[in-house]
C-alpha cells in the first residue's frame, strides 16, 4: 500500500486490490475489511455504500474525530472539518454566498486568464515551447481565488512573471511564503490522513509553522474587513464586486470564524479547479479527435480569441460538448479519489456481506469506512468496457447518479461546485481559442500518468504541453 502511495498510483492499486480479491472469491468484490495500524477498517466502491455513507444513512456517519482533529491546526473547525452542529452552522453561512450572481463574474476571471496568457509566449513558428501548464493552472485558481474570497488578488502570476522583483516589493514575500505555505500544508494533512487516529504524530513544527504563515496572511485581510464594516456603513451600489469576506462579515465579525471559513473554501476551491484543468488539458493532449471536436465548438459557440462573444454563465453551462468533457475528466481523474466517514453509532452499511456479497455488514462504532470514487467510476459492470477510456461521447446518453460522484453527494455535497465548473470551462474555452494544437511531451506522454494525492489529486509530474497559436491571432 505505501508502495503505490510512493509510485503515484494508490487509487490504482485498491482497483487490482478489488479485481484480485473478486477472482480469488470468484465472485465481484467491492466491499473490503482492511487491518490500517492495528485498526480495522473498511474499505467499498460499491454506489449503495457510499450513498449510505453519505445520504440514506447520514447520521449514523461522520468524519470522525480523528479527521477533524488533522485538519483542524490548519482548516480549524470549518465546514470541511466539523460534524454536527458546527457542520450545520458552517453550511448554513456559506452557501448563500455561492448563489449564480455571486459566481458568475467572468470579466474578474478574464484578468487572471490574461496573466496567465502572459506566461505562455510563442516562438517564430508559432509554437509554445514545453511547458508545464499544470503550474500555471494552479497559480491561475490561487490569483481567481484569492480575489473572490479577499477582494485583492495575490498575483502570483504577476510575481512569478517579474520574478518576484521589481513592483512586488516587500508583499512578493508574503504572498510566495502563503502560497507555498499552503501547498505544503495539504501534504501534511493526507500524510496525517494515514495514520488515522495517530494523525498528530505527522504534525511537526515544520506543519505548525507552515500554519501560522497561512493563517497571518489571512488574519491581514479578516482584519482589514471587520475595520471597514465597523468604520463606516457601505453605501449600496449596482457596480459594486462581489467579495466574499465583506458578505460574510456582515453575518459575523468573530475573526477566527471568518479566518476558519475562508481557508475552507479557499483550499478546497483553489485545488478543485487546478486539478481539473490539469486532468482536462492532458486528456485533450492525449486525444486529439476530442480536441478538435471540442475546438470547433467552442469557435462555433464563443467566436474566436480576440473576437469572443456570448462567454457567460449560462451558455458555458448550455455549451453540452463542453460539459460532457469535462464531466468525461472528472470520470477518469476525479479531483477527490479517495474519501471516508466513521461511524458515529453502531450500524450497517447495504452491501457486502454473505457468501454472495449482497447482505449487509455490521459497522461498529467508531469504524472507518473508506470509498474510492476513482475505482466506482471505472468499473466496467458500471462504465462499459471502455471504462478506462477518455470518451465524452458517452454522456450524451448517461444520466449520472449515485455511480458518478466529482462532488461528493448527499447533505454534504460540495457548495462550490458551480463555481469550480464554471472557472474551468471559462479557461478552456479561451485557451481552445487561442491555441489550435496541443501535442503532449515528456511524462504526459506516459500511458498512465503517476497521481500526486494531498486532499486533491493532480497529475504527479505536471502537465507538459507544446501548443501551437491560431493563425487569427495576433495579440501574443
Amino acid at each position: 500500500m505505501m508502495a503505490a502511495q510512493k509510485a503515484g498510483r494508490f487509487p490504482a492499486y485498491l482497483r487490482e486490490r478489488e479485481e484480485v480479491l473478486s477472482e480469488a472469491h470468484n465472485r465481484p468484490v467491492h466491499t473490503m475489511r482492511l487491518s490500517i495500524l492495528g485498526n480495522e477498517a473498511h474499505f467499498t466502491s460499491d454506489p449503495k455504500n457510499i450513498q449510505a455513507l453519505l445520504a440514506t444513512q447520514f447520521k449514523d456517519f461522520g468524519l470522525g474525530s480523528a479527521r477533524i482533529g488533522n485538519f483542524g491546526p490548519l482548516m480549524g473547525d470549518g465546514i470541511f472539518a466539523s460534524d454536527g452542529k458546527r457542520w450545520e452552522h458552517s453550511r448554513a453561512l456559506l452557501r448563500p454566498q455561492f448563489a449564480r450572481d455571486n459566481i458568475s463574474d467572468l470579466e474578474l476571471e478574464e484578468v487572471h486568464v490574461q496573466n496567465m496568457m502572459q506566461a505562455l509566449p510563442v516562438n517564430a513558428d508559432g509554437w509554445v515551447e514545453e511547458t508545464n501548464v499544470q503550474l500555471l493552472f494552479f497559480r491561475l485558481t490561487l490569483d481567481s481565488s484569492t480575489e473572490f474570497l479577499f477582494g485583492e488578488s495575490i498575483d502570483t502570476q504577476l510575481a512569478a512573471l517579474r520574478g518576484g522583483e521589481a513592483g512586488a516589493a516587500a508583499a512578493w514575500k508574503d504572498e510566495k511564503v502563503f502560497g507555498t505555505a499552503i501547498d505544503s500544508s495539504q501534504s501534511y494533512l493526507f500524510k496525517g490522513a494515514r495514520f488515522g487516529n495517530y494523525y498528530w504524530m505527522a504534525h511537526d513544527k515544520h506543519f505548525k509553522k507552515l500554519c501560522k504563515d497561512v493563517h497571518n496572511f489571512a488574519d491581514y485581510y479578516v482584519d482589514k474587513a471587520i475595520k471597514a464594516r465597523t468604520s463606516e456603513k457601505r453605501k449600496p451600489s449596482l457596480t459594486r464586486k462581489f467579495v466574499f469576506l465583506e458578505e460574510l462579515a456582515a453575518q459575523t465579525q468573530n475573526p477566527v470564524e471568518l479566518r476558519t471559513q475562508l481557508l475552507n473554501i479557499l483550499i478546497a476551491g483553489r485545488d478543485t479547479t487546478a486539478c481539473l484543468l490539469s486532468w482536462m488539458l492532458l486528456l485533450l493532449a492525449k486525444n486529439p479527435d476530442v480536441f478538435e471536436k471540442l475546438r470547433e465548438t467552442v469557435i462555433r459557440d464563443f467566436g474566436s480569441y480576440e473576437n469572443p462573444r456570448d462567454i457567460t454563465f449560462v451558455s458555458l453551462k448550455d455549451c453540452q460538448y463542453l460539459q460532457h468533457c469535462l464531466n468525461e475528466a472528472l470520470r477518469v481523474y476525479p479531483v477527490v479519489p479517495m474519501d471516508g466517514r466513521r461511524a458515529l453509532t453502531d450500524t450497517t452499511i447495504p452491501r457486502g456481506g454473505g457468501t454472495d456479497g449482497l447482505s449487509p455488514i455490521f459497522i461498529p462504532k467508531g469504524t472507518d469506512v473508506s470509498y474510492s470514487v476513482y475505482v466506482m467510476h471505472r468499473r466496467k459492470d458500471i462504465w462499459g468496457e471502455d471504462a478506462d477510456e477518455f470518451k465524452p461521447s458517452r454522456w450524451t446518453s448517461k444520466r449520472p447518479s449515485w455511480d458518478y460522484l466529482p462532488f461528493n453527494g448527499g447533505p454534504r455535497i460540495c457548495i462550490g461546485q458551480q463555481f469550480a465548473l464554471t472557472e474551468a470551462s471559462y479557461v478552456m474555452v479561451r485557451l481552445l481559442q487561442r491555441f489550435d494544437k496541443i501535442d503532449p511531451t515528456g511524462p504526459t506522454l506516459d500511458a498512465e500518468p503517476k497521481m500526486r494525492l494531498t486532499l486533491t489529486c493532480c497529475p504527479a509530474d505536471g502537465v507538459w504541453v507544446k501548443m501551437r497559436q491560431a493563425k487569427d491571432v495576433t495579440s501574443h
